[in-house]
């Protein structure tokens, strides 16, 4: 096939696409979705990113033209996104076969529900960007940007779901991603639509793929001017030994091997530790049940662990007041060397819980339908009163986060505050070996370039990881692995642009991006 020929293929397959109605017109955007959800972890198949959202332009030019431009619009962008969420949320489902028994039967509703539900965003951006009264390769332009309104609305609206935006396709490297310091993943995600859109920008798809390629180049060659700027670094006073114990979620839940458990946790700490500087010794999520309340516990752990070590552990937290009422946290607890032995020094809350996993939203009505028993203990998890630095230890103070937390950027510490490094704990143990825990990967390591703060992150069977302030992976122990990383603690960077502005520059990109697409109209359409 000569180049022209190829040329006029790729342009009737933009055409058809504009063409294509009915059923048909609602297949292919399904298709075009799941197909862009496969640039994200494991995969990263990138290009498919591009066929994908470009597809989508093409079927949406197509509903702009039809008799009901906003329903269709709507239907289009329902059905791209129900194909986007689906093969990239249905690890959700693995979490209701650990009691296969008791829960079985809500994982096809989870399955199927949370993406139908998340799809509703790209509808509604479907709907308005077929109504929108712009042409040529500035209608790539309000796309993106209308996109990007509906990915931060899933966001923040009821708490709020920013998993496989589309900047996490580029943290696969630290390269990829590093233009997250300047404008936080929401930025990044403007961009990556940005590039995958340019096929569909108008001109033919072959000169679009060429604007593609070199946006893709000029983004990966920032990133790799950024690294060089700030090559990895280590402290001389702190070290950390972050601990995964591969407990299969089965028996982690099991009361009668708690003590097993626990004991394991143990002896994957106990070696002896360095010389000079303080040891952090990290163990996931709800590693240990109420840790202060088993005094044997705590001088198990006073003569195992290294002198110079400091544990900070998932645990579950109870306070009881006056009137007997007991409240339960999911919480790190910080145990440290004080004058009457090891004892909690310090701890922290999860203030950003998981609807359903961890509290029961609407929890009277959802009761009398029988779906209580979705939340832990009777009342679920108490809230925490929000992010949190812990300088109460030994060593540099840190910023804590606990599993699904740190999915949000810009709260992964109080303003005002500046930790020294951020503890993760997490258990991904429910999810299986499945893309979840590698996607949970990635938003790690974004939170990491948005703050300038390298990151130890113990995980139950994975993935632990130590990430420098770059969000360079320094080491890991890999899924469904027992093991143990020991090493120096990376350096902190110095405060990053997005640290110092959040998503300021976010919502100015974005007024550029909607300025261009609709003004000055004239001298714009003859560029």
């Amino acid at each position: 096939m000569t180049p022209n020929a190829a040329v006029l293929r790729l342009d009737a397959i933009a055409a058809a696409l504009r063409r294509v109605s009915g059923w048909r017109r609602f297949a292919i955007a399904f298709a075009a979705g799941a197909g862009a959800a496969l640039a994200q972890a494991p995969t990263y198949a990138l290009p498919l990113m591009a066929i994908g959202y470009s597809a989508l332009v093409f079927l949406i030019d197509g509903a702009r033209a039809s008799r009901a431009p906003a329903r269709s619009g709507f239907a289009a962008g329902w059905f791209f996104g129900f194909g986007y969420f689906l093969p990239g949320l249905y690890w959700l489902g693995f979490a209701f076969m650990v009691q296969a028994e008791e829960f079985a039967w809500m994982a096809p509703f989870a399955v199927l529900g949370m993406p139908a539900f998340l799809a509703l965003f790209f509808g509604a951006a479907g709907a308005v960007i077929a109504r929108a009264k712009v042409e040529g390769w500035r209608r790539v332009l309000f796309a993106a940007g209308a996109l990007m309104i509906a990915e931060y609305a899933r966001g923040h609206i009821l708490t709020g779901l920013p998993w496989n935006l589309p900047g996490q396709a580029l943290a696969g490297t630290a390269m990829g991603a590093q233009t997250a310091a300047f404008w936080g993943v929401y930025g990044l995600s403007l961009v990556a639509l940005l590039i995958a859109m340019a096929p569909a920008a108008g001109r033919g798809l072959v000169k679009g793929a060429g604007l593609m390629i070199a946006a893709t180049a000029a983004l990966y060659a920032v990133g790799a001017g950024r690294l060089a700027l700030h090559p990895l670094a280590y402290r001389q006073d702190a070290f950390v030994r972050i601990v995964q114990p591969n407990i299969p979620q089965r028996e982690k839940i099991d009361g009668d091997l708690w003590s097993r458990n626990y004991q394991r946790h143990i002896d994957l700490s106990a070696a002896p530790g360095p010389d000079g500087g303080v040891l952090f010794v990290l163990w996931p999520e709800n590693a240990v049940p109420v840790i202060d309340e088993v005094p044997e516990g705590l001088a198990e752990v006073g003569r195992r662990l290294p002198k110079n070590a400091v544990l900070v552990t998932g645990a579950v937290r109870r306070e009881t007041d006056a009137a007997g009422k007991e409240t339960v946290y999911n919480s790190m607890a910080v145990v440290a060397e004080t004058a009457t032995g090891r004892k909690v020094a310090a701890h922290y809350d999860k203030h950003h819980l998981v609807p359903f996993g961890e509290y029961l939203p609407m929890s009277a009505l959802l009761r009398r339908v029988g779906l209580a028993q979705l939340a832990p203990y009777d009342e679920g998890f108490a809230f925490g009163t929000g992010p949190k630095t812990i300088a109460a230890t030994a060593g540099p103070p840190f910023a804590a986060l606990i599993c699904y937390e740190a999915i949000f950027p810009g709260r992964v510490y109080p303003r005002g505050e500046r930790p020294a490094w951020i503890a993760t704990v997490t258990n991904d143990g429910w999810f299986g070996d499945t893309s979840g825990p590698r996607q949970h990967l990635d938003q790690a390591r974004l939170r990491t370039i948005e703050t300038g703060l390298p990151m130890a992150r113990s995980a139950n069977t994975g993935v632990s990881a130590l990430f420098d302030g770059a969000g360079r992976l320094v080491a890991r122990v890999p899924l469904y692995q027992t093991g143990v990383i020991d090493n120096r603690l990376p350096a902190p960077l110095a405060p990053t642009l997005y640290q110092r502005l959040g998503d300021l520059l976010f919502w100015l990109m974005m007024a550029g991006v909607f300025a261009l697409a609709y003004f000055p109209r004239r001298r714009l359409q003859k560029l």
